[in-house]
């Protein structure tokens, strides 16, 4: 009777962690992306949405500052058929008012949620003041992001590091000042001259120039090319 009860309860979990979305494991549950909405938010092939704990981006079609970056950054580090972990924060929410599940993403050892703000595309966002286990290295991450001006530090000066607050970077302002004396352009691209980093370019400084869209024949430094297609600000 006891070995009868011990493999019921092996099934029970299993159905358990299946239902969940993800495999039997003390790491959290592993899934595949299959887009990436914005610069914080993903879908999984099982058709669930994943919002990235503890941080927040600016939000894409606002007009704000760095949107668009942000969500190129993710696509970067998680980019669609990537497999990823997600670990829940036993501190926080397991899932938003939207039905979102709230996770850390975690692909080839690489914490994503922790990435994105040492770039400077994401910032630290502590909803109602919570913190969870991750919190310090998010602070210290966006603090040393905002010293060093990059990412979005710099691309919107304006920007407040206010974790109790959702990230606001202001308005998109005029593209960038690109200095044309150089005459030099980055071999990464083909159809027209993209000049290359630094500084980091956006979208919209690639239409200023008259040039999108691009084709992308190397690595996409400025990381024009969000939806991995070959083709950068189409």
């Amino acid at each position: 009777m006891r070995k009868v009860g011990a493999l019921a309860l092996l099934v029970l979990s299993f159905a358990a962690v299946s239902a969940a979305g993800g495999e039997l494991g003390a790491a959290g549950e592993a899934s595949v992306v299959v887009s990436v909405y914005d610069g914080d938010t993903l879908t999984l092939t099982s058709g669930r949405r994943v919002r990235l704990l503890q941080i927040d981006t600016p939000e894409l079609g606002s007009g704000e500052c760095y949107s668009r970056a942000a969500r190129t950054a993710l696509v970067s580090l998680a980019p669609p058929g990537a497999r990823v972990t997600l670990e829940a924060d036993p501190a926080l929410d397991r899932v938003d008012r939207y039905g979102r599940l709230l996770r850390y993403v975690v692909r080839g050892g690489t914490n994503v949620n922790l990435e994105l703000v040492r770039r400077g595309a994401a910032a630290p966002y502590f909803y109602r003041g919570e913190r969870g286990r991750h919190a310090a290295a998010l602070l210290r991450a966006a603090q040393q992001a905002r010293a060093g001006r990059t990412g979005l530090w710099k691309a919107c000066p304006s920007t407040a590091l206010d974790p109790t607050r959702a990230v606001a970077t202001g308005r998109s302002g005029p593209p960038a000042t690109i200095a044309p004396a150089t005459g030099k352009c980055d071999p990464n691209y083909a159809g027209g001259c993209v000049p290359p980093a630094p500084p980091d370019l956006d979208c919209v400084d690639i239409r200023a120039l008259g040039i999108a869209p691009v084709r992308v024949v190397g690595s996409d430094p400025h990381r024009l090319d969000g939806d991995g297609d070959g083709l950068g600000c189409e």
